[in-house]
C-alpha cells in the first residue's frame, strides 16, 4: 500500500507491506504544482509497484489551501490512472493535534519514530515531516478499517 498525503510546500508517501512501513519519503518538487505532484506519484508507483494507492479527498480537505487541493487532486488521478486500487479517504482527526497524533502512530509503527516532527512555536514554519505522519494515518485508517473502511472510501 501506497499512501500519498500533500502540505504546503511538500508531498509525502509512507509504502507499507502487509502492514509493514517499508518506506518513505519527502519532496519539495512534487509540492511545486499539481504536474509536478502527478509525475513525482508516478516514479513512486512505477518503482515501489503497489497494490493500493491511498490518497485524501481533496473535498474533504478542511484544513488545505486551494493549491494543496490541487496537488492531492492530481495524486489521485495519477492513481486512479494505474492498474492498482485507488483509494481517497477523508482524513480523521481524532487527535488534539498533529503532533499527537504522530506520537500514536509512531508506538505502532517505531520504523519512522527518528522522523517524528518536533512541536512548532506559533511563529515557525511547520516541520517538513508532517506531511509523512499524514500520510501514515491516512493508510492506517484504511488498515484499521478493513474492507468497511475500503468500501466506505471507495463509495
Amino acid at each position: 500500500m501506497l499512501s500519498v498525503a500533500a502540505a504546503s510546500g511538500r508531498v509525502g508517501y509512507v509504502y507499507l507491506v502487509g502492514g509493514s512501513l517499508m518506506d518513505w519519503r519527502t519532496s519539495s518538487k512534487a509540492a511545486e504544482s499539481p504536474s509536478a505532484a502527478a509525475e513525482q506519484t508516478q516514479k513512486w508507483i512505477n518503482r515501489l509497484k503497489p497494490e493500493v494507492v491511498v490518497t485524501e479527498k481533496p473535498e474533504a480537505a478542511a484544513k488545505k489551501g486551494e493549491k494543496t487541493k490541487e496537488i492531492i487532486g492530481a495524486i489521485a488521478r495519477t492513481a486512479e490512472h494505474n492498474y492498482v486500487l485507488d483509494v481517497s479517504v477523508k482524513r480523521e482527526h481524532d487527535f488534539a493535534n498533529k503532533y499527537e497524533e504522530a506520537e500514536a502512530l509512531a508506538e505502532r509503527y517505531p520504523e519512522i519514530e527518528a522522523w517524528l516532527p518536533k512541536r512548532r512555536r506559533f511563529f515557525d514554519n511547520e516541520p517538513r515531516n508532517t506531511v509523512l505522519f499524514e500520510a501514515l494515518s491516512l493508510a492506517d485508517a484504511v488498515m484499521r478499517g478493513g474492507p468497511t473502511a475500503l468500501g466506505r472510501a471507495m463509495g
